[in-house]
């Protein structure tokens, strides 16, 4: 069974399913100063998608935020390849064991065709990972990188 059904981006989410995707985005990022993208592809240029999830990261300038705590969600519909990369901010307080559990948690999810979802609740524990390292402060906290969901070619 393949991961993903469809062959265009365009039709990978309903308008539903993106706008769930970005209020998702948005709830996180209410409780904390970190940042959560998500960018959608059909192929993956590298055969490591946490290589391109890491070319992608610094080409949308993800690693200048202000405590180094943004991170993205990469999907290669195509070649059926997702990855979590994290800047170092986050990386440092969470380690290699909550991204595997976050990227096992996706397949999960994407072997039973639920893509929005393995999206959402990744964000969702991404989000609450943040708050708990990088808090939101009312005083200093602004939003540094857009929400919407980013596609690729």
């Amino acid at each position: 069974m393949a991961f993903f059904p469809f062959s265009r981006k365009a039709e990978f989410f309903s308008h539903e399913e993106r706008e769930r995707i970005k209020s998702a985005i948005q709830s996180a990022e209410r409780t904390t100063s970190g940042e959560v993208r998500v960018f959608v592809e059909n192929r993956c240029r590298f055969v490591d998608p946490l290589h391109r999830a890491a070319e992608v990261f610094w080409g949308l300038k993800m690693d200048l935020t202000k405590d180094h705590n943004a991170v993205l969600v990469y999907v290669a519909v195509r070649d059926h390849q997702f990855a979590v990369f994290a800047d170092q901010g986050i990386h440092q307080k969470v380690g290699d064991v909550f991204w595997n559990k976050e990227v096992a948690a996706m397949k999960k999810h994407f072997q039973q065709e639920h893509y929005a979802d393995a999206i959402v609740q990744v964000i969702e524990d991404v989000g609450n990972a943040l708050h708990e390292h990088f808090p939101y402060d009312k005083d200093t906290d602004k939003n540094e990188l857009p929400d919407d969901i980013v596609f690729g070619r």
